[in-house]
């Protein structure tokens, strides 16, 4: 029987008591089993270690000096093949965002050695899905392209041609066709990588199907939304931009940081 090797696991958090209790969790979990490749206490050093260094793994702080661990995550998620990332925080504020940046895990401090082995589980089985998926690759391209969805005890192929939109909620991603909405365990980064002459990035949480996207439009926010308080100027800051997924004539939101990239693409369609 061939034994996996370990999870190659680097840590990164400010505390060194932390980053110790840490180390002393990995060596009691098995299947998988994790070895520590190193450690770094601070955002900065870990994004400098990856840049020479391959790991699995990054156990991550989320409030360190400089550069937080959600600041990090988020430039991984635009590295083919980073470390897959879970968070290890005392505080569990952050965790709707962290699942936003494809975070495999978040685990808030302190937690036992049977959670932080249940992550380790997770991780396991999201690098199979993505070796899997890299060995799929060129024989979807023959076949027609789909994405493998498990369903009570079912294995489904949904062509991409049926798929409206991806979206990530917390530790699932949502798959929406014109019939049905189906959940599946990934990374929207790793299909995005594989499948973004497809998709449209409208949000750090959403991918679209070019073909589905019909309109771009700024969304102000209703009375029930804002403060009582609110004046003009709050209120325009609040508006917010949406695209249009037909044939469902829902809105998905679309972040600052995406909106050029997403006009640009729409006029690109347009053309």
């Amino acid at each position: 029987m061939l034994t996996q090797p370990p999870l190659r696991v680097l840590i990164a958090d400010d505390e060194p008591l932390a980053r110790a209790r840490l180390r002393t969790l990995l060596e009691t979990c098995r299947d998988p089993h994790a070895e520590v490749v190193a450690e770094v206490g601070t955002a900065s050093a870990a994004q400098t270690w990856l840049r020479e260094h391959g790991c699995d793994l990054v156990l991550l702080d989320i409030q360190m000096p400089g550069p937080d661990g959600l600041m990090l995550a988020e430039s991984l998620q635009h590295r083919l093949g980073s470390p897959l990332v879970v968070f290890v925080t005392a505080h569990a504020k952050h965790a709707v965002e962290a699942f936003g940046l494809d975070a495999v895990d978040y685990l808030t401090k302190p937690f036992r050695a049977e959670r932080l082995q249940s992550a380790l589980v997770r991780v396991a089985q999201r690098l199979r899905e993505r070796e899997a998926a890299a060995q799929l690759e060129p024989r979807q391209a023959e076949e027609g392209e789909a994405l493998s969805i498990h369903e009570r005890g079912r294995l489904l192929r949904v062509p991409l041609s049926e798929v409206l939109y991806i979206k990530a909620e917390l530790k699932y991603l949502t798959v929406r066709t014109a019939q049905h909405r189906y959940v599946m365990d990934g990374s929207l980064n790793d299909i995005e990588q594989r499948l973004g002459h497809r998709f449209l990035r409208v949000h750090r949480n959403a991918l679209v199907a070019k073909a589905a996207v019909r309109e771009l439009a700024r969304h102000q926010p209703g009375e029930e939304e804002l403060p009582a308080d609110f004046g003009a100027a709050e209120l325009e800051s609040a508006e917010t931009w949406s695209v249009r997924v037909a044939p469902v004539n829902e809105w998905l939101q679309v972040s600052r940081r995406q909106l050029a990239a997403v006009r640009e693409a729409l006029r690109a369609l347009a053309g």
